[in-house]
Order: structure tokens, then sequence, then C-alpha cells
């Protein structure tokens, strides 16, 4: 039998102790509110044997009853505790009526153990249960989802930390890990009929007549012609979603507490569907120690942009004997998830307003830097926003005719792309953004992290060049809500992108989009390319910002096959993946 529980009649029933004694049962010990932060003795599922039961439950989310599936009977699952060093086997139940699976998201392990139905396992059918098996040959923070469906969208994540086997370059005196995530009592079938029938279906911040924005008619009515929107920088906002901080909505006060003059570690995972996070703690600065379980040198910022299925660690040192709101906005500005860390249970600091919704730009829409390409970057579509003026005549000549020449949907410019309905545009100018803080964030007035600020703690393992290149395409339409690589939704593709073990490649991803993708691929770290040499960083996704550019380098070391898609839920579920395979060197010759 599922239990459930109203969060807010119990603590209004009982006393704050036997509150926190009742809510034992229910969450995770990392999760409870008024959390101590995870010290020795917090019982966590951890050791060389792991039980894992995925089933449906009953949640309460700031008073409201929903539907979920969780895992051990908790929404976000229990935190999974390792150590460098170990070996880990997992057994995972599948209570459901239908397949299940788990990812073990940034994990390096056997292609066969990664969890992904149709790639690399066959799933695990209802009622049965699966042994994963593998060692565990790294530390840092991670996390861990279902591949299934949209089983993902209904709760089934959590989140893992691995203890370094000597000692850790990291101080703090103590942590919290820290779970972003977006719940809709909406159905996620639902939802993504819904913008299949309508891609801004849920986007109800479009622009008005009266909406103040400093665009003129022309501007609006050329936005029109195109048949974009502005507005649409979040394909499901806060109009469907509940946004989460450990399973908590913001009514809750999920509460980390410190002792001030401690340097306080926060392990944040970005465990949602479709949600980009903007995360502050005003106040208070961020140093960034580790970026996707990969310690990189400290760098103190204001603001960071969280893409889907990214993890940051960051030490922050609270001095006053007061509360401090962790705010992580979305990037849309239609919501935010609200969480708290304090010297005692039952502070709340001051929760700031939404700031004002950003707009897309002419970089967004892939005409690079307006001011620095000239006629280049004028499109007959920009020349009728008055954003330029096309030369014309022998000046068009002259230009080599790419003024005239460049549209939307200019195939020219991206020969590798396939001509069908998934691609309603291809960005003529697109520039490498990896420089950028993330839309909406340029003019903040305080310090906001690009991926230009990380730099590797230690020295890459692999420092040769690329052998090669491979340049991707993600395409898209939003009006149909069709996403795929080159044009090509996972349907569609008739054989994996091959790859030989050991080699060096470098790959080139270009957004022809408006929107961001979070690309990750399974089973390997790659370096971005941000002109940091052998301390390049190392990540297992990237935030590719709409309309740009974005490059990393990898080596081919983990023979078989591995996944290679958008994080964003919908977007993989409507074909924005690809199969990648490594063959061993003794096949490719």
């Amino acid at each position: 039998m599922v239990r459930t529980m109203d969060r807010r009649q119990l603590l209004g029933g009982v006393g704050m102790g036997g509150a926190a004694l009742a809510l034992s049962q229910w969450m995770p010990a990392w999760a409870r509110s008024n959390s101590p932060g995870l010290v020795a003795d917090i019982k966590t599922v951890s050791g060389e044997d792991i039980r894992l039961r995925i089933a449906h439950q009953m949640i309460n989310l700031d008073g409201r009853h929903g539907h979920a599936i969780g895992i051990n009977g908790t929404v976000p699952g229990p935190l999974i505790r390792l150590r460098e060093g170990q070996n880990v086997r997992l057994h995972v139940e599948n209570a459901l009526d239908e397949d299940s699976s788990i990812h073990w998201h940034g994990l390096i392990l056997p292609f066969h153990m990664d969890g992904v139905p149709g790639v690399s396992f066959p799933g695990i059918k209802p009622r049965t249960t699966f042994t994963y098996e593998f060692p565990i040959v790294q530390a840092g923070t991670y996390w861990y989802h279902s591949h299934s469906g949209l089983q993902e969208q209904m709760g089934h994540y959590g989140p893992i930390v691995i203890d370094p086997e000597g000692a850790d370059p990291i101080v703090s005196d103590r942590e919290h890990v820290i779970v972003l995530s977006d719940y809709s009592f909406m159905h996620p079938h639902r939802i993504f009929q819904k913008l299949k029938q309508m891609g801004g279906y849920f986007n109800h911040q479009k622009l008005t007549a009266t909406d103040g924005e400093p665009m003129s008619t022309t501007e609006r009515m050329a936005w029109g012609k195109m048949r974009m929107d502005p507005t649409d920088i979040s394909d499901v906002t806060g109009a469907a979603y509940t946004y989460l901080v450990n399973g908590h909505g913001s009514k809750e006060n999920w509460t980390g507490l410190f002792r001030p003059g401690e340097r306080v570690r926060l392990r944040i995972v970005n465990a949602s569907a479709m949600t980009t996070f903007n995360l502050r703690i005003p106040g208070l600065k961020l140093s960034i120690v580790q970026a996707d379980g990969m310690n990189v040198r400290p760098v103190v910022v204001d603001e960071f942009q969280i893409a889907v299925a990214e993890t940051y660690d960051v030490i922050v040192e609270p001095s006053e004997d007061r509360a401090y709101t962790l705010v992580a906005e979305t990037v849309d500005r239609s919501g935010m998830g609200v969480a708290t860390l304090a010297p005692r249970p039952g502070m709340r600091g001051a929760v700031p307003p939404l700031r004002k919704r950003p707009l897309a730009t002419m970089k967004d829409m892939g005409m690079g830097d307006m001011g620095g390409h000239g006629a280049a970057a004028c499109t007959p579509e920009h020349a009728a926003m008055g954003h330029c003026t096309m030369p014309s005549g022998d000046g068009a000549k002259h230009s080599g005719g790419t003024a005239m020449k460049h549209s939307m949907r200019d195939f020219s410019v991206a020969p590798g792309v396939a001509k069908t309905p998934t691609v309603q545009s291809i960005s003529p100018m697109p520039v490498d953004r990896m420089g950028d803080p993330g839309q909406g964030l340029d003019d903040v007035g305080h310090r906001v992290l690009n991926y230009r600020d990380l730099v590797a703690l230690d020295r890459n393992p692999d420092i040769r060049g690329p052998e090669r290149e491979v340049r991707i395409h993600l395409t898209g339409n939003m009006e149909r809500y069709m996403w795929a690589f080159d044009g090509e939704k996972l349907s569609e593709v008739r054989a994996p992108i091959p790859f030989t073990e050991g080699e060096r490649v470098r790959v080139t991803l270009v957004n022809d989009t408006m929107m961001t993708h979070p690309i990750h691929l399974h089973g390997h770290f790659f370096e971005l390319v941000t002109g940091h040499g052998d301390h390049s960083p190392r990540k297992h996704t990237v935030n590719v910002q709409p309309g740009g550019i974005a490059a990393f380098d990898f080596t081919a070391d983990a023979v078989g096959d591995w996944a290679f898609h958008c994080h964003m839920l919908y977007h993989m579920h409507a074909g924005m993946m690809q199969v990648v395979t490594v063959r061993p060197q003794e096949d490719a010759a």
C-alpha cells in the first residue's frame, strides 16, 4: 500500500523535533527540511550492495497532492554515496507496470551498465530486478535518472556523491546536496501532446501591444513574419511547473544549516526535465570548485547558470548569524525554486521578486555580432527590422553575395544538414558563445560564471590535438515541435556516429535553433575548447546557447554503443538523440 502524508498538517500538529522525526521515514536524510548537512553518521544508501525500488507513489508539494514515480519511496530518490576505488552492485527492482531503467549520469563504466534501453541494454521489465555492477573509478558529484519514456519528469531521479580515494582537495566544514528539479501536476504525456499541438503553449509571457518593451511595430511585425517569438525562452514554464529544491516546494522552506564562519560545500545538481536555472544566494559569494564532478580552480562569482543535467560544487562562507535565501530562478523568469541556508531551523530570508523576463536577440537567432560583421550578417529579414542595411548592386557582389544569399533557412551554410521538416531555421552567422553567461544575464550588474572561467585543477589526461573534426548541427521546428541532429530525428537515423578506440576528435556543435540545448555524451568526459590548453575544463554535458557554437575535444576511450542527446527531456523524446559507436582498434583496422 502506498503511504501518503500532508507535511503541512504534520508540521501543524507536532513540535519541530517530532516533525523532523516523523519526516525521517518519508524523505531521505539529505533532503529533509532543516537537515544539518551530510555528516559521517547520516544514513544514506551506500556500500558494496545497494537495493533500489522503482514504484508509483503520491507526493505532497506546497499542500497539493500529485502522482509520482519515486525510488525507495522518495522523490528525489535516495542519495547514493560511494567511494572511489570500490566495486558496487546496484540491484534495481522495477515495481512499475512498464519497462524502466536507471542511467548513472556522468559515471565512467562498461557500456552495458550505462542503462539506456535500446542502446546499451534491453531495459528492466516490469516486476523484475536488474543488477548493475561496475567499479567506481572517479570522485565527485553526479546523479542518476530514468532513461525510459518520460519517467524522469515524474520524479525518477536522485543524486550521487563519490568521495575521493585519498584526501579531498576541496576543504569544507560541512556540505549539503542541492537537487533542483521541476514537477508538473499535469501528466508528462499530456505536456508533450500540448507541445506538439502548439510549441509555445506554456509561454504566458508573449509580447503584447502595451508590454512596454522597446520594440518598434516594424520589429514586432518582422518577428511575426519569420514565425518566431522573442519571448520563446523555455518550452515548459512556471505555467505548468512547480520548482523543487530537494523535493520541496518553495513554501516548505528546505533549510540547510551552518555555523557562521564555516566553509559550506553545496553539491548542486540540476535534475530537472526541461528547466535551466540561474542560481544565486544574495549576500554570499559563490566559489565554483567543481563542474560535472571534475575539480576546477576556484572561481568566485555572484551567480551562475546551470543547465539540465549539469552539476556544480560551490563553496560559500556565511559569516553573519542570519538566514540566506538560495534562489534558483528559471531562465525565462517564470518561476523559481527557493531554499534557505540558516544557522537555526525555522529561519527564512527575504525572497527577491522575479526579474524581468529576457527577450531573444539577434545573436540568439544566429546573427552573430551584428555590430562586428556588418553587411555579411545582414539578412533580408533583419534589414526589414532596421538592424542593418543590405548592400546592393556592386557592393553586394563584392561582398561575395553572402548578404543577399543568407536567409534563415539557407542550407548552403550547413551542407551536412538534411532538408527535412525538422529544420525550421539555420543560423546564418553562428558564433562561439562559450564566453557568454547565458540568456538574460549580460546586464544583471554582478559577475556571472561562463565556461571560459572554468580551468581544470589537474592537467588533462590526454593533451593530444584532435585528429579530425565532427561538425553537428542542432536543429528543430518549434511549430511542429520536432528536434534533431543535422535535420534527422533518432527514428530517421540509419547508422550511429562512428569513432575508433583511442582517437582524438573535436566535436563542434552548431545551434541552429533559438533554444538552449544541454548536450550530453554518455560514457566519456570531454574538454571544452575555451583556450586553456592542457587545463581545459572537463565535462560530460555542455549547454549550447541559441545561435551559438560550442566545441569540445574528446578521446574515444570507451568501446561500445553510447547515447548522445539533448538533455531537455521533451527534445530528446521528440528526436534529438543519436547513438555513438566506439569501435575497437582491431575492428577499425
